[in-house]
């Protein structure tokens, strides 16, 4: 099992254990974000608000460069994609940030506005002319929307919902992403830490697996490059962290036990698509 990978060949070679913040769903410190830094999590993935994280990245100085950062635009005009472009540089105090994608794109309409005349895309794809970001992506739960759109070409990675509650990835996106060699990033790989919950279908005396084991399962998909995990704070993290101690693929036995528990969460909380 890889444990880094090159998203582009000007970009540093990030870990597959990423780290992202989840706004007032998340305690991470800035000195919590710099921990996971020296840990070797160097692709973080900012959700926007003010938090430890954009705190963390400001304060970088000459380590910015060992970082990948990205972010999730929600403009779907050129005008406002500029406009909250500008500001995240401004708030983030860099010069360039490494990946933007296209927040929750669920309707084919969405990606028609982006992608149109005056859409979001135009101004993206001018600011990776002047270096402003260098990938551009799509994040979105909708899995057959999203191979479509990546089938386009006009798209550098996808950002994908991916768990052993969800692997409807595997049929619907990774065989797509895998011939046109498109980066994956993973989120909700826990699915919000309902596979770290019993379920009443768990055979007896049945301890669900911890957050770890979930990324494990995820990371072991060669579709995937990187996913993310999300603490709430530090003591998550450093319990996350225990990974990277033992970084290899499930054995057998343990996959099944991870895909055996992902389908009675998937069975007892239906509510969730």
């Amino acid at each position: 099992m890889e444990r880094w990978v090159r998203l582009a060949e000007d970009l540093p070679p990030v870990c597959r254990l990423g780290l992202a913040t989840r706004g007032d769903r998340c305690q991470l410190t800035a000195d919590d974000c710099f921990h996971a830094m020296e840990n070797g999590i160097n692709y973080w993935n900012w959700c926007g608000v003010e938090d430890g994280m954009s705190d963390a990245i400001r304060q970088l100085g000459k380590e910015r460069s060992q970082l990948v950062i990205a972010f999730q635009l929600q403009a779907r005009t050129e005008d406002d994609a500029w406009r909250e472009l500008e500001q995240v540089l401004q708030n983030l105090r860099t010069d360039r940030v490494e990946v933007v994608t296209f927040y929750y794109v669920e309707r084919e309409s969405e990606w028609q506005q982006i992608a149109g005349k005056s859409g979001a895309l135009n101004a993206m794809r001018k600011a990776k002319e002047q270096k402003l970001v260098r990938l551009i992506g799509l994040t979105s739960h909708q899995r057959k929307l999203a191979a479509k759109i990546a089938e386009t070409g006009e798209l550098d990675l996808l950002m994908i919902r991916y768990n052993a509650a969800h692997t409807g990835a595997e049929r619907d996106v990774f065989p797509v992403t895998q011939r046109l060699s498109l980066p994956v990033i993973a989120y909700t790989c826990t699915r919000w830490g309902q596979l770290m919950k019993p379920t009443p279908f768990d055979p007896p005396n049945f301890s669900p697996p911890p957050a770890r084991e979930w990324y494990r399962f995820v990371l072991a998909n060669p579709a995937v490059r990187v996913a993310l995990m999300s603490p709430f704070d530090r003591k998550e993290l450093d319990e996350n962290l225990l990974l990277l101690k033992d970084w290899r693929e499930p054995t057998d036995e343990e996959w099944e036990i991870l895909r055996q528990h992902g389908e009675r969460v998937r069975k007892y909380r239906r509510w969730f698509p």
